[in-house]
């Protein structure tokens, strides 16, 4: 039995869409600074986690990786897929729960980014448990050194914008550093909500996590979608990018 994942949901019915945000117009650049950051060899072998419509793992294929995407949501591989099939590359594309997945052989990296898998919490899930529960899986996918790209939502711009009012109307928790909000899409029977839940980080709590997680941490940078880069962050930025390296 598949379990209740409101995300899940969310992505599916939103997936035919969501190469319509604007966002998504800066995918181009931002797999220019990943193929730069990463530097490896045309042929070697990136996971995509949390791949979505797969708008990295097509644009990296392109560029000669082997790349294999990961998600949750069939809408958004039903996607990847056709981008794919459009843009002439073959990718590997698995549908799996980020916090509970195996690869066969290792890969020498990993991308996590623009909030596919990292952040977003289901029902029950424990604020801390979940992403690192990520962290260690892809920590076991990847080959002894091999590097991580990770983006997270940035707590500084969150408390930047949210009052005492939010938190006790409950629409974010200071002590689990949780935002909750709804999320609202149309269908053929008419809207549908989820009540969205999504963890958000300082710099030093996301190097404890990868630290846990067994990987050492090689720089933070701001990293909102559409703007990667190695700069600092900035407290109204609402990502944050992590590189690091498997231990």
């Amino acid at each position: 039995m598949v379990e209740a994942n409101p995300w899940r949901d969310f992505f599916n019915a939103c997936a035919p869409q969501y190469m319509d945000e604007v966002f998504t117009r800066g995918t181009e650049g931002e797999v220019e600074f990943l193929v730069e950051e990463l530097d490896l060899a045309p042929d070697s072998r990136i996971l995509d986690v949390g791949c979505g419509t797969g708008r990295h793992t097509v644009a990296l294929a392109k560029r000669g990786y082997r790349v294999t995407g990961l998600d949750i949501s069939t809408g958004m591989l039903a996607e990847a897929s056709r981008a794919a099939r459009e843009q002439g590359v073959e990718v590997e594309l698995i549908e799996a729960d980020a916090t509970d997945f195996t690869v066969a052989e290792p890969f020498d990296a990993a991308v996590c980014l623009c909030e596919g898998a990292f952040c977003l919490l289901g029902y029950g899930d424990d604020p801390v448990d979940r992403d690192l529960a990520i962290l260690r899986c892809v920590h076991k996918a990847l080959r002894s050194g091999g590097r991580l790209i990770l983006t997270a939502l940035s707590a500084f711009a969150l408390v930047r914008r949210q009052g005492q009012d939010d938190a006790e109307r409950g629409l974010f928790d200071p002590v689990a550093m949780v935002e909750s909000e709804e999320f609202t899409w149309e269908t053929p029977a008419g809207p549908q909500t989820i009540a969205g839940r999504q963890r958000v980080y300082v710099p030093t709590e996301l190097a404890l996590l990868l630290r846990l997680a067994g990987f050492e941490v090689e720089h933070i940078w701001g990293g909102t979608a559409g703007s990667f880069g190695r700069r600092p962050v900035d407290l109204d930025e609402w990502e944050l990018m992590v590189v690091a390296r498997r231990v």
